[in-house]
Order: C-alpha cells, then structure tokens, then sequence
C-alpha cells in the first residue's frame, strides 16, 4: 500500500501563491507517476499536473503557465506550486500515484486551497 500526506493548502488572494507538497510512503516500488487533482464543489475531479519519474509533465489547460509539478525521488515528495491564482482555483487538491500502465491508484486526504477575490 501507498500512503501520500499532503499539506501546503490554505487561504490566498486573487494573484497569490501557494505551494503544496505531498510525501509518498510505503510499498513506493514501482510508483511511475504521480500528481495533482482538483474537486471544486459540484464539479467533478479534474487532473491538474502530472509528473512521472523521469520528470515528463503534463498540466490542465487552465494552469498552464501558471502552476509548475516538480518530483523530489529521492524524498519521495511532489510539489505544485501555484502562482497568479484565481478564485476559479478553489478546490481541494488531492495527490495522487500511480504504476505505470495502471490507473490512479492511490489518493491523499486532499488539502483545501481557497482563492478570495
């Protein structure tokens, strides 16, 4: 089993930035890729960022140029840093891993990030 611990979500204004961080645990052998998702209340849970180990990324239209994944292996974390932030933003964001060629298997409790504008 996987346990990812996210933290770094809190309250920002219109334009701020926030980093969040998530540290991955347990049986991490064999993790290929790791990322961001957001849920926005009464939206469905959408990918923000993803990395895989060998540091290929891809990002959600929406955040491009503004929100930068970057992987620490031998920590074992993945960052998001969020800049320019907008209210549309708000969300829990939920890290999340996965083995390569399988689904997103494994989840954090997910750390809310609100934007006020």
């Amino acid at each position: 089993q996987v346990q990812l611990v996210e933290s770094g979500g809190g309250l920002v204004q219109a334009g701020g930035s926030l980093r969040l961080s998530c540290v991955a645990s347990g049986s991490i052998a064999g993790i290929n890729a790791m990322g961001w998702y957001r849920q926005a209340p009464g939206k469905q849970r959408e990918l923000v960022a993803a990395i895989t180990s060998g540091g290929t990324t891809n990002y959600a239209d929406s955040v491009k140029g503004r929100f930068t994944i970057s992987r620490d292996n031998a920590k074992n974390m993945v960052y998001l840093q969020m800049n320019s932030l907008k209210p549309e933003d708000t969300a829990v964001y939920y890290c999340a891993a996965k083995r390569l060629l399988r689904h997103w298997d494994y989840w954090g409790q997910g750390t809310q990030v609100t934007v006020s504008s």
